[in-house]
């Protein structure tokens, strides 16, 4: 420190003597220095006190704060996942049709959730966010965002249009978490065989269900289908124009490999989208094909004529009396259009009569009958893959009387795959191979089990073919491709009996006959005659006729050549159209 401000010229003489008196060297106002430097020093130290106080105070926060993000993460995980959500797996493999296309895959999709703690108005955030997102429940959101709790979801799965119109808000206490989501490209197509997940990729019903564990497993492999999504388009644009057609209240078609038991196409009307499972009703859910028991009428006189050849209880040329009504425990069977005389086992199949297909299963008797449609798989769930598959209704009493009415198809209830897989045994020589919707491939031996003689399947193949070239089938018939088939037409239960008005009208059918590889079903639910069909609600005249435009469209797409007897007539017609003066 400078005790002069200035240094003051003197004489040597001054310079000689001793130092001047401080009295006389300090300026007059030192002293009121010495008191301001002093007061500077002292506040210059105080200042940095409340530094170092603030300093530690700080750091003490912070290390407080440091300690309790450890104990969060690390010593209590119970309590800080309570506070997350569980959010699905994302491996979850792809369901392929048996062509490579994509049935189902997942994707990832942002998901809105809040923090109620940050929400400023639960109210007014509730509002906002319904002008972007219509259909939100605004009183339920409010309700959540009121809450204590500090996670709720608001809207999971968003479209990123939506996605940025929430974002575009600013509100707070509103953010997204990344989720996976499963799609389903073809909509409704297929639905009921593709089925659909929950939002935790759990599968709830058809493959997804099926082949959850498959799907689900760490690989996230994809699994493919054996249905044809061709052949499935065909299906059900023919059955969605015949269900129209006709005003019935719903239909089903299914078409199985005979040889393999690939299912390459099942439709159920009506349907629903799997991309929104939640908005379709229970009725549109209902997989007619599978989930579905029907009293399926005269289609079952085929597996009657197989029964008596295969028994041996008749022959094609066995006769028995339908020369008038056959009165049995109390009811009365009629036919339809009766023959009124004896008939032989051929023309009771192809006049479709109820007297004579009652009196051949009375001939076989009731156990033969049980033992019978017992291996033909027609008295337990078909063995299907799907877990919607339902179980036959079976008569509590199976005497004489179920006997006659079973044998043309009431009293007995079954599903619409179950018929078709019997019919495909028919078909495959007598030889029944479970209905699958997994693919073969063309080496895989597929190893069925015999069911019944190949000569009895045959002779029955042979009356399916005439049923359609000169029986009540002949609107099934598809030029090329030799259709063999029985049409069917069961009345509805009601409360005390049948019902006339209202019917399950159906056709079952194999192609082509001289080398059959594929079965066919068309049924239909109430439908309602019109002016095409004089009025007549039958399956001759609604179920057939769909059954021979749907072979007609998918027999190219699965590779099945027309008949050379057709190739002829072809050549012959195109012969007269080109040499007309060759025709004698």
């Amino acid at each position: 420190m400078r005790w002069w401000p200035f240094r003051r010229q003197v004489s040597a003489e001054s310079r000689s003597v001793g130092p001047p008196p401080m009295a006389e060297a300090a300026p007059a106002d030192m002293s009121r220095l010495l008191r301001i430097e002093s007061t500077e020093i002292k506040a210059l130290d105080a200042a940095r006190g409340r530094l170092k106080i603030v300093g530690l105070s700080l750091a003490l926060c912070f290390g407080v704060l440091g300690l309790r993000a450890i104990e969060l993460a690390v010593t209590s995980p119970a309590h800080a996942a309570a506070t997350r959500p569980v959010l699905a797996e994302t491996t979850r493999g792809d369901l392929f049709d048996r062509t490579g296309q994509v049935l189902a895959t997942t994707l990832q999709t942002h998901s809105l959730f809040a923090d109620p703690s940050l929400v400023w108005d639960a109210a007014e955030t509730a509002e906002a966010l319904a002008g972007v997102l219509p259909d939100l429940d605004v009183e339920a959101v409010t309700r959540d965002l009121s809450s204590h709790r500090r996670f709720v979801w608001v809207r999971r799965n968003l479209t990123p249009r939506q996605r940025q119109a929430v974002f575009s808000l600013g509100l707070p206490g509103l953010d997204f978490r990344l989720e996976p989501r499963r799609v389903y490209p073809r909509g409704r197509l297929a639905a009921h065989i593709v089925g659909y997940t929950d939002r935790d990729l759990h599968g709830l019903a058809g493959a997804e269900r099926s082949f959850d564990a498959a799907l689900s497993s760490s690989d996230g492999r994809p699994v493919a289908l054996s249905i044809d999504m061709g052949v499935q388009f065909h299906l059900d644009e023919v059955l969605r124009t015949t269900m129209d057609e006709f005003s019935a209240l719903a239909a089903s078609g299914i078409v199985m490999n005979v040889r393999t038991g690939e299912i390459v196409g099942m439709v159920s009307l009506p349907d629903y989208d799997p991309n929104r499972p939640n908005d379709a009703s229970n009725d549109e859910r209902l997989n007619r094909s599978a989930q579905s028991v029907y009293e399926m009428g005269s289609t079952f006189k085929a597996f009657t004529v197989a029964m008596a050849l295969e028994s041996g209880a008749a022959t094609l040329e066995s006769g028995f009396d339908a020369t008038e009504p056959l009165q049995i425990g109390g009811h009365t069977i009629h036919d339809f259009h009766g023959e009124n005389r004896w008939l032989t086992l051929s023309e009771i199949f192809i006049h479709s009569s109820n007297i004579g297909s009652s009196r051949i299963a009375l001939e076989v008797g009731s156990e033969g009958q049980r033992e019978f449609l017992g291996r033909m798989r027609l008295l337990e769930r078909a063995p299907i893959e799907l877990a919607e598959s339902a179980d036959p209704l079976l008569p509590r009493n199976w005497g004489p009387t179920e006997t006659a009415t079973i044998s043309y198809g009431h009293g007995l209830a079954v599903s619409p795959i179950a018929t078709i897989a019997a019919f495909a045994a028919i078909a495959n020589d007598g030889i029944y191979v479970a209905p699958t919707l997994q693919p073969v491939a063309a080496d895989e031996t597929i190893v069925g089990e015999r069911v019944m003689e190949a000569s009895a399947a045959r002779d029955v193949m042979a009356l399916m073919r005439e049923n359609v070239t000169d029986g009540t089938g002949g609107r099934a018939e598809a030029p090329g491709y030799l259709v063999a088939g029985k049409t069917g037409t069961a009345e509805k239960p009601s409360r005390g009996g049948y019902d006339r008005n209202r019917l399950i009208s159906s056709f079952s059918a194999v192609f082509p006959y001289d080398d059959p590889q594929y079965a066919i079903l068309v049924l239909l639910d109430e439908p309602h005659g019109n002016e095409s069909t004089h009025g007549y609600s039958t399956g001759g005249w609604t179920a057939a006729p769909a059954v021979g435009q749907i072979v007609s469209r998918i027999a190219p797409i699965l590779g099945v050549d027309r008949s050379d007897a057709d190739h002829n007539e072809r050549a012959a017609l195109v012969r007269a159209a080109l040499m007309p003066e060759a025709i004698p």
